[in-house]
């Protein structure tokens, strides 16, 4: 064990070592003849040059957030990590940072501390968008670049910049893993980039650097067991991301309803023959494909005069991002393959719209409510298209007490029909406000597909 344990620190010393002494390889295209007697740059002022050029833009993001899971409606401080892309103060960080929140205070490089505006934000790709507050004394603030990630390799060095577990900032050092890193459930619109530099809470939303000292990508998913396994958003595709959150305030996607599946799938051991097209794993109800004919299992072969190829799980977010650019609400070919034949439908996309539901607090029944929404919360939207469902209740609380549990979803408040978050709002206020009634309310709800009468007993206070 003693020998194992010395290679392993033995072997990066010699890299070093060579690195020190080694000319650093140049790009093609990029030659330089060296000047006489001029001796090139060893490891630690590459590094020492790339961290100088992205530090100051390095910032601390202290988001005040309002949370409703826990039956109330809480507010709290988080913090992640951040830097500044222009001088005019519009700094990138994850959606996960801000999501939710109220007010924002960010910290400088200099120690100086100001607030930012949320610009917008994209749940999609985990990608947010702020502008900073220069100081009074501030002509412009200290900015990164961003590289063309395209162009990274594995092995390449790169360098995690952040805020680890809130500490102060901090840089670690690994290489690039994998550039094309597909992450079920994570991957819909882009794949990650995976690094060993160690990525740990609160470096999200910080910068990955290469040598050059140009931003590569956004820290965003780490591991804190079983070894440094970081992720990180390519700056390629925060870039178009950011571009249209500076435009619109949010990404604007068309949906189809198509979900596809590669041609080779090594992990389900299914493979299909041919190179051409993607496979429609399945088509969602009430969509626009289902509307136009797709069924499950056509093979998808252009969308509108462009190719699409999926053989492996790495091509598939590339293509759900040419189907999220389909113009909204305009009609367009797609040619397709069924049992063999070929097949032309004219699909409708429609605008995607909200991700997620609207909150609510309703105080005195000690639980809170979300909208549903189709993409959220689909096994909720199955049974009801429009309606409004428990997030959460406290514990102890009446709608607890009263038996109501999350994902209930609330059909009826005393007879009358509740649909949206309006609709509950009205009706709670108008039984709060009522001080002639008995402080009971007759809830209707839906669980897992069967109705339920719940009577709600709010006359009990409790304190916060």
């Amino acid at each position: 064990m003693a020998k194992i344990k010395s290679c392993r620190f033995v072997i990066p010393s010699l890299i070093f070592l060579l690195l020190a002494w080694s000319p650093r390889q140049a790009s093609p295209g990029d030659e330089k003849p060296e000047a006489p007697g001029e001796r090139p740059m060893d490891f630690r002022q590459i590094i020492a040059q790339a961290k100088s050029k992205v530090f100051p833009a390095l910032i601390y993001v202290a988001p005040v957030v309002e949370e409703f899971s826990g039956g109330k409606r809480e507010k709290r401080e988080q913090g992640g990590s951040g830097v500044i892309i222009s001088p005019e103060g519009y700094a990138v960080t994850n959606w996960h940072v801000i999501e939710k929140a109220v007010s924002i205070r960010v910290l400088l490089f200099d120690g100086r501390f100001t607030t930012a505006e949320k610009i917008g934000e994209d749940r999609e790709t985990d990608v947010g968008l702020l502008k900073i507050k220069p100081p009074r004394e501030a002509a412009e603030l200290p900015h990164a670049r961003f590289a063309d990630s395209g162009k990274l390799r594995e092995g390449e060095f790169v360098l995690a910049m952040g805020a680890p577990w809130g500490l102060s900032r901090s840089v670690s050092l690994g290489i690039i893993s994998s550039t094309t890193r597909y992450l079920p459930g994570r991957s819909e619109y882009s794949l990650w980039l995976q690094t060993d530099a160690s990525i740990n809470p609160g470096n999200s939303g910080g910068p990955l650097v290469n040598t050059e000292g140009e931003v590569v990508g956004i820290n965003t998913l780490g591991s804190i067991v079983g070894g440094d396994l970081g992720f990180a958003v390519p700056a390629n595709t925060v870039k178009r991301i950011v571009d249209s959150l500076r435009s619109h305030g949010t990404v604007q996607r068309s949906w189809t309803g198509l979900r596809l599946q590669p041609l080779h799938d090594f992990d389900r051991n299914i493979y299909f023959e041919g190179s051409e097209g993607v496979l429609i794993a399945s088509v969602d109800k009430g969509s626009p494909a289902l509307r136009a004919g797709f069924h499950t299992g056509d093979l998808l072969l252009k969308a509108g005069s462009v190719p699409v190829n999926g053989l492996n799980y790495e091509d598939i977010p590339a293509i759900n991002t040419l189907l999220g650019d389909l113009p909204v609400n305009q009609e367009v070919q797609i040619a397709l393959q069924r049992d063999g034949k070929d097949l032309a439908l004219t699909l409708t996309p429609r605008a995607k719209g909200k991700v997620e539901g609207e909150d609510f607090e309703l105080k005195d029944w000690n639980m809170t409510v979300k909208a549903i929404n189709e993409f959220e919360t689909p096994a909720l939207f199955f049974f009801v298209k429009e309606g409004v469902y428990v997030q959460g209740t406290r514990e102890p609380g009446n709608a607890a007490k009263a038996g109501l549990r999350r994902g209930d979803i609330l059909i009826k408040v005393d007879g009358q029909a509740v649909t949206t978050i309006e609709e509950l709002q009205t009706a709670y206020q108008n039984l709060i406000n009522d001080s002639k009634r008995d402080k009971k309310a007759l809830l209707e709800v839906l669980r897992n597909g069967l109705t339920y009468r719940i009577v709600l007993d709010y006359s009990t206070r409790y304190k916060d």
